[in-house]
């Protein structure tokens, strides 16, 4: 195989590897949000919740910026036309994630509940709304995303953003909010004591439970779509574009890899592991087992639907001949070489530090600390 060939494969599966993190990471934070309101009934409950995600949240931005970096220098065909076609998508999330820093950092300015109920409801928004979108536009790529490209490669997208909004992106949509969910109330079992506990581990069950149903249902469903088939191309590691390819659309061709491959199905089978050992383990108040297993789910679902979609990476529901794979849709061989360089020097640094983080700031939030400290949010 071209060492070309060998690069963009490495950064297919990189790129996996940052949407589990962000998912892992940005979606925990983010389900807190999402739940404040229902496990912290009075201001100091809420402003533990809070404090127990407080000194990482901002941290744990850093796996979206480099989700939004590698996109944007290993497959820059991906992100001009992402970033252009969905681009009220794309600020729909930027005005949602802009409420998060707000909400942590202008709830406690004053003593008024209303005040501090409002800024509650925004992290609400902030926390759910990016998760389903996340969800959502994976549901998309399944079905095929309206869009098509000129002689000169300028891309022109069709479509709706209601049309966005389809019953299977929804349920998609409803499984990244239900993960995101479960790690957040998880993540507060971690750290939180007697009634926060409780509640959260309620929802820890419940979202599970639900994350199972949606995830098999998910399934059920692509079981039975068109999916599409990379006909004709130049092949891997050959310089191209997407003029110079032939797409078919057949129905269930999105299991084909798991059928060539049968070792593929134990992606989906990881997914459910985790989703059920979970699920008992919140029950059994082993929220750090809980806590990783959460991650082996997220673990699952994303190369579940990476698996099933590759070599396809934005297909295309108006001319699917014109489709983004992982061949036509990379940048060149230094650029990949260089930023691989970049990334093994980095990722790692990020994950010791992270790993650091959370190990230093271990420990229950009780709620006499919160009101003592001039630190707390």
């Amino acid at each position: 195989m071209e060492m070309y060939a060998v690069f963009q494969m490495v950064w297919w599966l990189l790129l996996g590897v940052l949407l589990i993190g962000l998912a892992v990471m940005v979606g925990m934070d983010m389900g807190v949000g999402t739940i404040l309101r229902y496990v912290g009934r009075t201001d100091l409950e809420r402003r533990v919740a809070l404090n127990i995600i407080g000194p990482h949240w901002e941290g744990n931005q850093v796996w979206f910026v480099l989700g939004g970096g590698a996109v944007f220098a290993a497959f820059p065909l991906i992100y001009a036309t992402a970033f252009s076609g969905f681009y009220v998508v794309m600020l729909l999330l930027l005005w949602s994630m802009i409420l998060r820093p707000l909400g942590f950092e202008y709830r406690g300015k004053l003593a008024s509940a209303r005040w501090r109920g409002m800024w509650d409801w925004a992290l609400l928004v902030s926390g759910l709304v990016p998760m389903v979108i996340f969800g959502a536009a994976f549901g998309n790529l399944f079905l095929g995303a309206p869009f098509h490209f000129s002689w000169n490669l300028t891309s022109t997208y069709t479509g709706s953003f209601l049309a966005l909004l389809n019953p299977f992106a929804i349920l998609c949509g409803l499984l990244s909010a239900s993960l995101s969910v479960f790690m957040g109330a998880v993540t507060l079992m971690n750290g939180a004591e007697g009634v926060i506990h409780a509640r959260s581990r309620r929802l820890a069950r419940l979202s599970a439970l639900l994350a199972i149903v949606l995830f098999a249902g998910g399934g059920w469903w692509v079981h039975g779509m068109d999916g599409y088939v990379l006909a004709q191309s130049p092949g891997a590691g050959v310089a191209q574009t997407p003029l110079q390819q032939a797409v078919t659309l057949t129905g269930g061709a999105w299991l084909a890899n798991f059928h060539a491959h049968m070792l593929l199905w134990l992606l989906p089978a990881l997914g459910f592991v985790g989703m059920v050992v979970g699920l008992l383990a919140a029950g059994a108040r082993r929220s750090h087992v809980a806590w990783w297993f959460g991650v082996l789910a997220w673990i699952g679902v994303i190369a579940t639907a990476g698996a099933a979609l590759f070599p396809f990476l934005l297909p295309s529901s108006s001319v699917p001949a014109q489709s983004l794979t992982v061949w036509n849709s990379t940048s060149s061989e230094l650029t990949l070489t260089w930023m691989l360089g970049f990334t093994v020097v980095f990722v790692p640094l990020i994950v010791w530090y992270t790993s650091w983080a959370f190990y230093v700031m271990r420990g229950k939030v009780k709620a006499e600390q919160v009101e003592t400290s001039e630190h707390s949010y």
